[in-house]
């Protein structure tokens, strides 16, 4: 029965073990939900898990629990794996093949008929802006055109569901542009397209949805607007001394504003916190009063490096949290 979801998944667990020591955690439960047609960003930082559970999706290891969906098929179904393109992080491809030939090579394994090889491998290259390197060897290519080449690759076997780790990884800022105008050009034809990327500010222009990995857990998950709307305030820029803004405010009644703290100073700036225009406005009158020059007044919400790193740092020490899932604490400690 179709789901709304290309991706549904809990309880997802792996840790590595051997012989000679105890198991390490990667993942210890992860949830996760996204939606057919969406860009979804997976970020995260080193060593939380994010390749670790693309590898689980696209069963190149094998997860110590999982339990869910793709495509609305369980997890590691063949048939389904047939209808998603993958690009690994770190990918190899050989040099001494021509990217026509590696297309046509990634479409025999998905079991593309040779007459849509032929005809959609050129169309794939001039997608991603490679139309007139068809014919030249891989191992001429710099790292910027692999990666356009390899998210071609993804695409031969015309997918509902693209999944690609660090696809704009080593590429200069100008190919990072590209890449994203051809996500969504992808996104424009109904492509679920999944996205794991360090690269925050790119995530943040292209992803409709977006979840923080950290230790092994989600930490945040939903849309950048969803994620930030409790965070959004006012802010207004005044050219005066934060003594002197003080001294203004003194006398205000700010009991009406949402929020137990209803303003912040912060050098000469003054951080209000609603997203509600009529909030300000007695603010503004008092400003006016005390003949205090307004610079700018503007709507400021966190962006998306401002999540992460609320995500990644521990609240009662300031400190980034360390790498890894953390390890579970024994009964009684």
């Amino acid at each position: 029965m179709p789901t709304d979801y290309a991706i549904d998944i809990e309880h997802v667990a792996k840790t590595y073990t051997n012989l000679f020591r105890a198991g390490v955690p990667a993942l210890r439960g992860i949830e996760m939900k996204v939606h057919r047609g969406e860009i979804f960003g997976l970020l995260g930082p080193n060593g939380a898990g994010k390749s670790t559970l693309v590898k689980i999706l696209m069963t190149v290891i094998r997860a110590s629990q999982c339990r869910g969906t793709m495509l609305g098929a369980p997890i590691g179904d063949k048939a389904t794996l047939a209808r998603v393109g993958y690009l690994p992080e770190h990918h190899t491809f050989p040099p001494y093949l021509t990217s026509i030939q590696l297309i046509e090579f990634f479409g025999a394994m998905t079991n593309v008929s040779r007459r849509d090889r032929k005809r959609r491998s050129q169309e794939l290259l001039e997608l991603v802006g490679m139309g007139d390197w068809g014919n030249k060897k891989i191992g001429s290519y710099s790292k910027g055109m692999r990666q356009r080449v390899g998210i071609a690759q993804t695409l031969i076997n015309d997918p509902d569901l693209i999944l690609l780790d660090e696809p704009t990884d080593g590429v200069d800022p100008v190919g990072r542009r590209d890449i994203r105008h051809i996500l969504e050009r992808l996104g424009e034809q109904g492509k679920t397209i999944f996205i794991n990327s360090h690269l925050l500010s790119e995530l943040e222009q292209v992803s409709h949805r977006v979840a923080i990995i950290v230790q092994g857990l989600v930490a945040r998950q939903g849309t950048i607007d969803d994620l930030t709307n409790d965070e959004t305030h006012y802010e207004i820029q005044l050219s005066a001394s934060p003594d002197q803004i003080m001294a203004a405010m003194a006398q205000l009644d700010t009991g009406k504003l949402p929020s137990g703290r209803a303003f912040e100073l912060k050098d000469s700036t003054l951080h209000i916190a609603t997203d509600d225009a009529e909030q300000i406005q007695p603010i503004i009158d008092r400003l006016r009063e005390q003949h205090m020059v307004i610079q700018s007044i503007r709507m400021a919400r966190p962006t998306l490096e401002d999540l992460f790193m609320q995500a990644v740092v521990d609240p009662s020490t300031g400190q980034a949290l360390k790498p890894g899932a953390a390890k579970q604490k024994k009964r009684g400690a």
